[in-house]
């Protein structure tokens, strides 16, 4: 039996999703021998112990004594200010580090981490969990084997059912780097192309709240690849439907949904359809529920040397380039080169 401790920093809701998933991994990876422990810390002290009592982990007063205690892996769910500092402690620790999106607040305070991990051999996977969602991977598939012929259109969706508090929404750098970054993520995985332009518009027709932070809560990005291929990004806040997370690949021998189910948070104009006859999701949470186990047990892979890092602090950083330039054209107006 190969025993795995993770360390896991901030107990948060993301924090207290990972720290569910992980505690669930034993039952997930046992056929294959593998017995993972948690260990986490959060500076709401309180809060951290209740939620190390009820996933059985053993809470820790400090990063330093999380990391003193003999983790072989570093999970980070903190604010994103905190990130580059708890990368950092963890390639010193010399132990592989899982980091939520994004790398730092933005692109030029990334590339110094970027040169870190890279000085220091470290390695740290960023969570960007649609790459492990089974209809994302079977359009990559089908891309990847010529099913679609060549592909003339990309439509990628995604809308929260509500928005975050402003309070959030006040530091989170806006909704396409909030939001569509995810997109511009799968993007350039999906078809191993990296996106050169961008041209954006927003509205704010819901709570003036977050107009008044700076942010918008609708967006819509038109993209164009490296080969000439368009595609399109939008992103809202206000999708009273439920949670609404589509990607469009349409080629010139065939076309795939990726998020066309049962659960899917739209309904039919045309008589006699009844579907989508499920219940929408309402949270990003319940729409990747199995992504995010499945990253995480991909990372006690790549703890193990049994898989390749699945999303690099280099995939992050280059999904951020777009993300700034479509916030950019946002503020602007005007079509964005996407910085190399």
């Amino acid at each position: 039996m190969k025993e795995i401790t993770l360390g896991l920093v901030g107990v948060g809701r993301i924090g207290v999703m990972h720290a569910r998933n992980i505690s669930a991994l034993n039952e997930q990876l046992n056929p294959e021998g593998v017995n993972v422990r948690l260990k986490l810390t959060d500076v709401a002290e309180e809060h951290a112990r209740s939620v190390a009592r009820d996933f059985g982990a053993e809470y820790l007063p400090s990063v330093e004594a999380l990391i003193a205690a003999g983790i072989d892996g570093l999970v980070v769910a903190t604010g994103t200010a905190t990130h580059p500092d708890l990368i950092m402690a963890g390639v010193d620790a010399g132990i592989p580090v899982f980091c939520e999106k994004p790398v730092a607040v933005n692109v030029a305070e990334s590339l110094p981490v970027l040169d870190y991990i890279r000085e220091k051999g470290g390695t740290v996977q960023i969570g960007h969990q649609r790459r492990f969602d089974s209809g994302y991977l079977e359009a990559k598939r089908a891309y990847d084997a010529g099913e679609l012929g060549w592909i003339h259109s990309l439509r990628a969706v995604t809308c929260d059912m509500a928005p975050p508090p402003v309070s959030f929404l006040a530091t989170s750098g806006g909704l396409f780097r909030d939001c569509s970054v995810h997109d511009f993520d799968i993007l350039r995985w999906l078809t191993g192309r990296e996106i050169v332009e961008v041209y954006a518009k927003g509205s704010n027709n819901g709570d003036p709240a977050i107009g008044e932070v700076g942010d918008v809560d609708t967006a819509l990005a038109v993209v164009t690849f490296d080969d000439g291929t368009v595609g399109t990004v939008s992103a809202s806040r206000y999708n009273g439907a439920g949670h609404d997370v589509r990607l469009e690949l349409q080629g010139s021998e065939g076309s795939v949904v990726v998020g066309m189910d049962d659960q899917m948070a739209l309904r039919s104009g045309e008589r006699g359809i009844t579907f989508p006859a499920g219940t929408p999701h309402k949270t990003f949470a319940e729409r990747f529920d199995q992504a995010y186990r499945s990253e995480m047990a991909a990372f006690v892979e790549v703890i193990l040397g049994e898989r390749k890092n699945p999303c690099t602090p280099e995939d992050a950083v280059a999904a951020s380039r777009v993300a700034d330039a479509a916030q950019e054209s946002l503020e602007t107006g005007v079509p964005v080169k996407v910085p190399v």
